[in-house]
């Protein structure tokens, strides 16, 4: 028993295989994980649909089940009764391995008038302060405490709801954005959210919380304006398909000069990512309102700049940089989002990647080939990079540090394996691990 204990699993990739066939994209993670928190809201049971199996799914249920709300799972389908919520703290050690966690907060202050949410946990890619989150709460008539790493919200005076605010936010936080917006779907009066978040996981909520009676105008835009009601009602809602997912599958495809088609996907959703990678060579073609078909073709290297929706993603940025580091000529990466967001490109040099950092700037000169080699996942889309990078690399590659990979990606070796990709997932003794040269 010993021995299994110190057993972890890594990811073998032996590159060179071209893909084919079709990708089904799994629910989008970030949209399912602020839905699943918007139940909270509602006065009875909820159903969602098309929810990805995922870690960080998993996590978001405990955390919804340690205050209260029941869950049923079949399937990609969970049902949830949040009619008796008992408890309004949500458990540390929980939310201390989640960031999505702190969703939770809007809703709860919005049906109970008052709760305690430890500060997040979650992702190693640079500061997401929630100061945007506790601004707009307090705005809206929120006593807000942060001490001993708890954050403490209740509704002011004698008061049981919230009050409409007009609320202007600093920057488009997607959090932010939807933590308000979830507050006000219960408050007393309007409440205006100004240069708001405009991403489609945005729109996917306040579609859920519209199917429950809300009434919210203008999600999508970076104005969003909310008219609070009594009450929310039952559901059965559907989770739009992931974007990041499908992106991903696309760089898969082109970096192994492969043709691929991918359902069901929102193509207005990948514009900003269909569009670079028209740029740097492929075909992005639309074979039906749902459908997308990459047709490959040489790599040519092309600049890329992370902005907030609808520019292109920072959750893209790791996978475009293993396309680039095998495109032919120089490319420049700038992440503006967050500020650790490179610690990829150590890793992607260790398979021989040309790349030089410099600040938030990396310059990208292509290669011939990659060539396979141990390396580490340090964050969710990083590990999904060197996967990536590893489809087209010569030789095996071998990626430690799953627990980023299984936080976002359903089945991803399942659906590359389909593809006719050669990988597997293995369990390796801890001692082998700290020893790179024993997993060449």
């Amino acid at each position: 028993m010993e021995s299994e204990n110190q057993n972890q699993p890594v990811i073998e990739i032996f590159g060179g295989s071209t893909l084919k066939g079709e990708v089904r994209i799994s629910g989008a993670k970030n949209s399912a994980l602020a839905i699943m928190a918007g139940t909270i809201l509602c006065s009875d049971d909820c159903r969602l649909r098309n929810l990805p199996n995922l870690a960080d799914i998993t996590r978001m249920s405990q955390i919804l089940s340690a205050i209260g709300v029941k869950i049923e799972q079949n399937g990609d389908i969970l049902d949830f009764d949040p009619k008796n919520i008992g408890q309004s703290q949500a458990p540390y050690e929980l939310v201390s391995q989640l960031r999505a966690s702190f969703f939770v907060i809007g809703p709860l202050l919005a049906r109970l008038g008052t709760t305690r949410v430890p500060l997040p946990g979650g992702c190693a890619i640079g500061a997401r302060p929630v100061d945007l989150h506790v601004r707009g709460l307090q705005a809206m008539g929120a006593d807000v405490l942060i001490e001993h790493g708890v954050v403490q919200a209740s509704v002011k005076g004698n008061r049981k709801r919230l009050t409409g605010a007009k609320i202007y936010l600093d920057y488009p936080s997607v959090g932010a954005t939807e933590t308000i917006m979830m507050a006000s779907t219960l408050a007393d009066g309007e409440t205006i959210i100004e240069n708001a978040a405009q991403e489609p996981e945005i729109i996917d909520l306040a579609n859920f919380c519209c199917s429950m009676g809300a009434k919210i105008m203008g999600a999508g835009t970076n104005t969003i304006v909310i008219n609070g009601v009594e009450r929310l009602h039952s559901t059965d809602y559907p989770i739009l398909p992931d974007r990041v997912e499908a992106a991903t599958f696309l760089v898969a495809g082109a970096i192994t000069h492969s043709e691929i088609s991918l359902y069901p996907v929102i193509p207005a959703h990948l514009a900003s990512a269909i569009a670079k990678l028209r740029e740097i060579g492929p075909k992005v073609i639309l074979d039906a309102s749902d459908r997308i078909r990459l047709i490959p073709s040489s790599l040519k290297g092309a600049d890329i700049e992370t902005l907030p929706y609808p520019g292109f993603p920072t959750d893209m940025q790791a996978q475009f940089m293993a396309l680039l580091a095998m495109s032919e000529g120089s490319s420049m990466v700038t992440e503006t989002v967050f500020e650790n967001r490179l610690q990829h490109v150590a890793e992607l040099q260790r398979m021989g990647a040309n790349i030089r950092v410099k600040g938030n700037v990396a310059v990208v000169q292509g290669v011939p080939f990659l060539s396979g080699a141990p390396v580490m996942s340090t964050d969710l889309r990083a590990s999904a990079a060197l996967v990536v990078a590893g489809l087209a690399a010569e030789g095996k590659t071998t990626i430690q540090g799953l627990k980023h990979l299984d936080r976002g990606y359903d089945d991803i070796e399942g659906k590359l394996r389909k593809l006719g990709a050669n990988l597997r997932r293995v369990n390796v003794p801890s001692e082998l691990l700290s020893n790179p040269a024993s997993l060449v």
